[in-house]
């Protein structure tokens, strides 16, 4: 989710705040280490070692709950409510995607086959919910289809992201407003 933190982040540039400040808090590390963690496992697929998918789903919610810090030190308890509003509805149209695909969630790759970090045979050797999607793909816009090189997302995935991109933005403008204020 590395992209949706810069582009969080250049959202604040464009509003004109003050991104500094942000990594001067202790409570951004446990997500640069979460991110850290997730280019490793990111390089490790694109190596074709898929030893470390079977440990992506705990990853995840590790992930989200970096934000804690974020959240409870900026006291950003109503963007995180809406932003976990969007983790659920993600969360729901990721798992009917994959209830209509009798329990798996298609993927297709285009840009990802470019790059390397998909291949046919991955699908196989991974052995997990992905598989390669197809002509009888049912509610494909639903499915993995917004390839972005290394990895493929599906609007479920988009939606959990804004979760990410709220406690980014908001916790950038508590920081500048909290230093305006003290001025």
């Amino acid at each position: 989710m590395l992209e949706t933190i810069i582009i969080s982040l250049v959202f604040c540039k464009i509003k004109k705040l003050k991104i500094g400040p942000l990594f001067k808090s202790w409570a951004i590390y446990p997500v640069l280490f979460m991110e850290i963690i997730y280019i490793i496992v990111q390089a490790n697929i694109f190596m074709e070692n898929y030893y470390l998918i079977k440990y992506v789903g705990a990853l995840k919610s590790l992930y989200l709950c970096s934000y804690l810090p974020l959240i409870f030190v900026y006291k950003q308890y109503i963007s995180a409510i809406i932003g976990s509003g969007f983790v659920i509805l993600g969360g729901i149209l990721n798992d009917i995607a994959i209830a209509a695909n009798n329990g798996y969630m298609p993927v297709f790759p285009s840009l990802s086959f470019i790059t390397g970090y998909a291949k046919l045979d991955a699908f196989d050797k991974v052995n997990d919910i992905h598989i390669l999607g197809n002509s009888s793909t049912k509610l494909k816009f639903l499915t993995d289809i917004f390839d972005i090189g290394y990895s493929v997302l599906s609007i479920g995935d988009i939606f959990i992201r804004v979760f990410v991109f709220i406690t980014i933005y908001k916790t950038v403008k508590q920081l500048n407003f909290t230093k305006e204020k003290n001025y």
